[in-house]
């Protein structure tokens, strides 16, 4: 079973990126901002981070920059998912390492496209 991480500080939005996730075979594990996230990584690497950008404590792109020094370029795979919309602010979630970006309000059909491009749709939910 493939593990996620959904790291926001709105506790409606982890919510509903865990149903959809666990809809699709993911075990999910919640952060509220990206320091819980950092830790919560140190204690067992998931497959997947859905990150946001904007959150107290320390925010998804120095989450992201963090993850990269520390566990690698690959691994865990992040996809931030934001407001934040301009292109400058998306180059910079990936040069800092997230793999894919998807903005809010996002619904199962994108959240499922992009897990597909990502090769992580487990295969009884393919």
């Amino acid at each position: 079973m493939l593990d996620c991480l959904v790291v926001d500080d709105s506790r409606t939005v982890r919510r509903a990126a865990r149903r959809m996730l666990e809809a699709r075979g993911f075990a999910v594990r919640e952060a509220e901002d990206g320091q819980q996230a950092l830790d919560a990584c140190r204690e067992s690497l998931p497959s997947l981070v859905l990150l946001d950008w904007n959150m107290p404590v320390m925010d998804g792109i120095t989450f992201l920059r963090h993850a990269r020094a520390e566990f690698g370029a690959d691994e865990p795979r992040v996809m931030l998912c934001t407001t934040e919309s301009d292109l400058s602010r998306i180059v910079t979630a990936l040069e800092s390492g997230a793999q894919e970006y998807i903005m809010k309000p996002f619904d199962d059909a994108i959240l499922a496209g992009k897990l597909e491009v990502l090769g992580l749709l487990p295969d009884e939910a393919a």
